[in-house]
């Protein structure tokens, strides 16, 4: 006969431990000490098993028998139930190591050599802040866009619109490290740049990253006005601001040493700028030159009325117009996103501001020297030609 619930309830330990059988295989084994455990006989692949069903009080007679049924669903589809078991104990430990907070730290310290310390620190603490509370006990194959967007959305409520775009850029990071190690098939958190407020102003508008690659491949196909088209590829590769570009002398550049040293009087800051030049940077110069020699200008952009002028202000959006881009970036945006891409990749913070030469003299440790960091903005702005030219379909530059 079937057990009872009573049964179950008052069984005694003996000097030993017996079962108290049930029905289709279920029992409860008493053991001397006391403690009750359900068990599940079977039989697969011509072997006598057991399955650890649960320990009663907590798991119920009728517990008890609705795993036993369980298990003998799997035995109809010829599964073995012990080994289905050991497989979804080792789906739990796995979405356990799999949370989005255990693959961001992962990530971190992946990064930690490649990144400055404040960067790291605060890419880190972005998401400790801002991600970790609401998704960072979540498998990441379980969060859906929606989830990340609800995240990013509390940031834009805050009106922190550039900590909104680099802890959303953190969570695109983490996502894609996830894809790329196996743990996760998609990315949620992107294409959310269009449901989220922009830090970019009016007037400087930036591309964003998802529409760049189709800007590049038109703007390298394009061949209306090739020495407008190679400012233009100059413009976005070397950071400089348009005027300092269009204004710029063929006396400033040694193509030998591909350097650009431009004079304090023409910057911004009022103090000389060193550019490093990309391969892909030398090549574009010395094809102006060969498109300018007839002007037989100072300028490397000469004017087209006057050679020795240089070309009109509105040369670089004039240009964007007529791809029928100005709507969507301007000249001066490209800088925003050569400083985005530089800083979310790690470069060292310091690299990209004295690059854009944006570094403030009360803010530069030490005695100014123009020529510092310049190896490694060399290495870096090749970097980031070789970017450039990747998403526009480009082999890197040899």
């Amino acid at each position: 006969m079937p057990l009872t619930a009573r049964q179950a309830e008052h069984a005694k330990p003996k000097e030993k431990e017996y079962k108290l059988t049930d029905s289709q295989g279920l029992y409860l084994l008493v053991k001397p000490s006391g403690a009750k455990y359900w068990r599940y006989k079977y039989h697969f692949a011509g072997k006598e098993k057991k399955l650890a069903v649960g320990v009663y009080p907590d798991v119920s007679l009728a517990q008890a028998r609705l795993r036993r049924d369980e298990a003998r669903k799997l035995l109809a589809e010829n599964k073995d139930p012990s080994q289905e078991k050991q497989n979804q104990k080792r789906i739990h430990r796995t979405e356990q190591t799999n949370t989005f907070k255990a693959i961001s730290t992962e990530w971190l310290l992946s990064k930690k050599q490649q990144w400055g310390q404040d960067y790291w620190k605060n890419t880190e603490s972005r998401l400790k802040n801002y991600v970790y509370p609401f998704i960072g006990s979540r498998p990441v194959t379980e969060i859906s866009p929606m989830e990340v967007l609800t995240c990013l959305r509390k940031i834009e409520a805050t009106d922190k619109l550039e900590t909104l775009r680099k802890t959303r850029n953190a969570c695109l990071q983490v996502f894609t490290y996830a894809i790329i190690t196996g743990r996760a098939k998609s990315n949620p958190a992107d294409y959310l740049s269009s449901a989220l407020a922009s830090p970019d102003s009016e007037n400087h508008l930036s591309l964003e990253f998802e529409a760049l690659p189709e800007f590049l491949r038109e703007l390298y196909d394009s061949t209306s006005n090739p020495l407008l088209q190679l400012a233009t590829r100059l413009l976005i590769i070397t950071g400089l601001r348009s005027v300092e570009l269009r204004w710029g002398v063929w006396d400033e550049i040694n193509l030998d040493k591909a350097i650009w040293e431009i004079p304090k009087e023409r910057m911004k800051m009022k103090r000389p700028h060193i550019v490093p030049l990309s391969k892909q940077a030398v090549e574009i110069l010395k094809t102006i030159k060969i498109l300018t020699q007839t002007k037989q200008s100072k300028f490397i952009f000469p004017g087209c009325h006057n050679a020795q002028k240089p070309r009109a202000r509105r040369m670089f959006n004039y240009y964007l117009l007529t791809l029928g881009w100005l709507d969507r970036v301007t000249a001066h945006g490209f800088r925003h996103t050569m400083s985005t891409i530089l800083n979310d990749h790690g470069f060292h913070s310091d690299w990209v501001e004295m690059q854009l030469a944006h570094v403030d003299k009360n803010s530069i440790r030490g005695t100014y020297n123009h020529a510092q960091y310049l190896e490694g903005r060399r290495e870096m702005m090749q970097w980031y030609a070789d970017y450039i030219d990747s998403l526009a379909g480009l082999s890197p530059a040899v």
